[in-house]
């Protein structure tokens, strides 16, 4: 599903939710399944499509960036006994 289709799918979903909130009584009320009806013909839409147009998807692209090798972190030499000789002395 391309970026037009999803947007043009979210709009016809904001006009019929619309047009059900207005003219249809029962779609004011509230279900026992789903709760607030308004917020799902409508509210959530209007956020998906507001979603869509504001925050675009991100283009795919068939090459993925090669990344770049890195060497392992290495330990510190330590030095020898250096803590003991410390410990030792106090």
């Amino acid at each position: 599903m391309t970026y037009r289709d999803l947007d043009a799918c979210l709009r016809q979903l904001v006009i019929l939710g619309a047009l059900a909130v207005l003219l249809i009584p029962a779609a004011r009320g509230h279900s026992a399944l789903l709760g607030w009806l308004p917020l799902w013909l409508l509210g959530m839409p209007l956020a998906a499509w507001w979603g869509l147009r504001r925050f675009p998807l991100p283009t795919v692209s068939l090459r993925l960036p090669r990344r770049r090798r890195r060497v392992q972190a290495r330990r510190r030499a330590h030095q020898a006994g250096s803590a003991s000789r410390l410990a030792r002395r106090a």
